[in-house]
């Protein structure tokens, strides 16, 4: 990839319908930044109301002809993911990006409102469910994209199948791994089922090197302490910086589906879009359908290429032991 990409280098966006989850800070906001900028429409899918509606103002304080709608969703509640998409599908003919941007990092163990591992239930499950339910939307969007945020993390992740929901132990950051390289795990196989039905959407994943953001929270929604903030912002590059490789994974003409794009420096922590093909060794075609049949399973939502979504019925899941 030569020169530096950066959102002066984005194709128009007008007319193009975003969904952006996480959108109210952060990356996802620098990223609802970005696409407002070339004139796209905007949903921010957040969890807090309040924060949401304060993104927006901010949006349209800088961009006064913006389109930006607020909407909530709770990646930790499935049944908050299904009236999402629900309302979606009610309303819109078409959805042309969508971004799973949300995610919590680190945090002491906690489980979802469905029973899952808070970090694999809200970074993967939760948009693995909220991902299927809006395929139909997405599919019959012409040049649709799924963008799946993935992290650095992911190339020390690994998916503890006999150990998904901590029961048997859990350690923060290697959760956090797992969550992230589930992320771009799901996101590579989704490529290869779009592809192999010949759909036009296409998946790609992204991560945003190491960037300023209020993830170091470890999910308490909090500011993080004036030590530990001022020792992250030496580290990290700007979120504004951190959200290039998301919006040219979104909006680039050259990219084909299944590509990784994070920062260009060194260790891709910090820089412009570039490829990361650092942790192909990860993509294991059994490990990634192996997972993709678990998320079915543990979600309830079922994937329909050719156009509608089937959702397993949650009777069906209590065999499993998980709450629906």
């Amino acid at each position: 990839m030569s020169g530096k990409w950066t959102i002066e280098s984005m194709p128009n966006m007008k007319g193009k319908r975003v969904i952006i989850t996480g959108g109210s800070g952060g990356l996802g906001l620098e990223t609802a930044y970005g696409f407002a900028a070339k004139g796209a429409e905007v949903i921010l899918a957040v969890r807090n109301m309040e924060k949401g509606h304060q993104a927006a103002e901010g949006l349209l304080k800088k961009f006064p002809q913006a389109n930006v709608e607020v909407m909530r969703l709770d990646l930790a509640d499935l049944s908050s993911v299904e009236a999402f998409a629900a309302g979606i599908l009610g309303k819109y003919a078409s959805l042309h990006v969508l971004v799973n941007n949300a995610g919590v990092m680190i945090p002491p163990f906690g489980r979802t409102k469905d029973g899952f591992e808070l970090q694999f239930g809200s970074n993967h499950l939760g948009h693995f469910a909220l991902t299927g339910r809006l395929l139909p939307l997405l599919l019959k969007t012409p040049g649709s994209r799924v963008v799946t945020l993935s992290s650095i993390a992911a190339k020390s992740g690994y998916i503890y199948f006999n150990n998904l929901h901590g029961q048997i132990g859990y350690s923060a950051m290697k959760f956090y791994g797992q969550s992230k390289l589930a992320n771009l795990l799901f996101a590579r196989e989704l490529q290869e089922r779009l592809s192999a039905v010949g759909a036009n959407t296409l998946s790609i994943a992204c991560h945003p090197g190491v960037s300023n953001t209020n993830l170091i929270s470890r999910g308490s929604g909090k500011q993080a302490g004036r030590v530990v903030a001022a020792l992250w912002g030496l580290m990290s590059q700007p979120a504004a910086m951190g959200a290039l490789p998301t919006l040219y994974a979104a909006t680039e003409p050259k990219l084909h589906g299944g590509e990784y794009i994070g920062p260009d420096g060194k260790g891709g922590r910090k820089g412009y879009p570039t490829f990361d093909r650092s942790v192909d060794y990860k993509m294991n075609a059994e490990t990634m359908d192996k997972l993709w049949r678990i998320s079915e399973e543990l979600t309830g939502v079922r994937y329909d290429f050719s156009g509608s979504s089937v959702h397993k019925d949650k009777d069906d899941l209590a065999h499993m032991g998980i709450r629906m």
